[in-house]
C-alpha cells in the first residue's frame, strides 16, 4: 500500500465512525425522550472523533512529506579569531526556500510566534494542516550580541536561530554537514536520531506511545457511550486499535495489578460491564 492509499485509507475509516456517529446523535435529536446529557456526551464524542480525524490526517501526510523535504546546504559559516571557517550551519532563508514548495503540495503551513520574557527571546514553530491539527516546539534562547551587532541584529539572530532549529525539530530537517551555531545564542547543538522502535504490530497506531494515545481516546469514547448502540459503533470503528491493544498492552485491556500490588480494570472489563448494565437497562 502506497503512502497516498494509507492516508486514505485513514481519513475513509474515520469519516465512516464519523458519519454512523452523527447517524445516532441524529436519531437521538428526533427522540424527545432523549435527555439533554445524553445528547452533550454524543456532541463531545463527535468533536472527540473529528479531532482524531484530524490528527490521523496531518501525521499520515507528514509520514509522506517527510521522504520529500530536501537536504539543505550548510552557507552560514562561523569564523575564528584569525578569520577561518570553524563551522558551517544553514541560513534561515535557505531552509525557508527549500521546504516551502514541499510544505504547500502536502496540505502544510510553517509559522512562528516571537515574544520576549527575562531578556530572553522566544521563538515557537507552528506546523499546521489543512486538516486543522497542529503541533508546536518552542525554543528560549538568549540575544546573541556576538560581534559587533546593534541590539536589533542582536534580536534578528536569535530569532533567525530559533525559527530555523523549531522548524527542523518539526520536520526532522538534516543539513550537509549537520553542523551548528549555537554558541552564538548559547544553544546546545541539537541531535536528529532516528526513531529504533522494535518492529509493531500493524494497524492504526505506530508505536507504543502512539497507541497510549490513541488508546486513552478510545477509553473516553467507550465511558461516554450512553447505550448500547453508541458502544457497538465505538467498538466495531476501532476494532484494529483494540487487537494492538490486547497485544502489545494487554493490561489496558484484560486489567492487572499495579507497582503497588492493587488491581486495576482493563477497557474490556468495563465494556463487559457496560454491556451487562444497558442489557439490564442500567444507565
Amino acid at each position: 500500500m502506497t503512502a497516498v492509499q494509507k492516508v486514505e485509507a485513514a481519513e475513509t475509516a474515520v469519516a465512516n465512525y464519523s458519519a454512523s456517529l452523527m447517524d445516532v446523535i441524529a436519531q437521538a435529536a428526533r427522540d424527545p425522550s432523549v435527555d439533554i446529557d445524553k445528547m452533550e456526551r454524543l456532541i463531545a464524542m463527535q468533536e472527540r472523533v473529528q479531532g482524531r480525524d484530524a490528527q490521523t490526517q496531518y501525521y499520515s501526510a507528514l509520514a509522506e512529506m517527510q521522504p520529500n523535504l530536501p537536504i539543505i546546504d550548510e552557507r552560514g559559516g562561523i569564523k575564528g579569531r584569525d578569520g577561518t571557517i570553524q563551522s558551517t550551519y544553514a541560513l534561515w532563508e535557505d531552509v525557508n526556500e527549500a521546504i516551502r514548495p514541499t510544505l504547500a503540495e502536502h496540505g502544510f503551513s510553517l509559522s512562528f510566534r516571537v515574544s520576549r520574557a527575562d531578556g530572553e527571546i522566544i521563538v515557537t514553530g507552528i506546523l499546521a494542516h489543512r486538516s486543522g491539527h497542529r503541533e508546536e516546539t518552542t525554543l528560549s534562547l538568549p540575544t546573541d550580541t556576538s560581534g559587533s551587532k546593534n541590539a536589533v541584529q542582536a534580536v534578528g539572530s536569535s530569532t533567525s536561530y530559533g525559527k530555523r532549529y523549531t522548524a527542523f525539530a518539526l520536520l526532522n530537517i538534516t543539513t550537509t554537514g549537520e553542523d551548528d551555531d549555537g554558541n552564538k545564542a548559547g544553544m546546545k547543538k541539537i541531535v536528529h536520531e532516528t526513531a529504533r522502535d522494535a518492529p509493531f504490530p500493524q494497524g492504526p497506531a505506530r508505536n507504543k506511545t502512539d497507541l497510549k494515545t490513541k488508546a486513552k481516546v478510545l477509553w473516553q469514547d467507550v465511558e461516554a457511550s450512553g447505550d448500547m448502540d453508541t458502544l457497538d459503533i465505538v467498538l466495531n470503528d476501532n476494532s484494529a486499535l483494540i487487537e494492538q491493544l490486547k497485544t502489545v498492552l494487554p493490561s489496558w485491556w484484560h486489567g492487572g495489578k499495579d507497582e503497588g500490588g492493587m488491581a486495576f480494570e482493563g477497557l474490556g472489563q468495563i465494556v463487559r460491564r457496560m454491556k451487562r448494565d444497558f442489557s439490564q437497562g442500567v444507565n
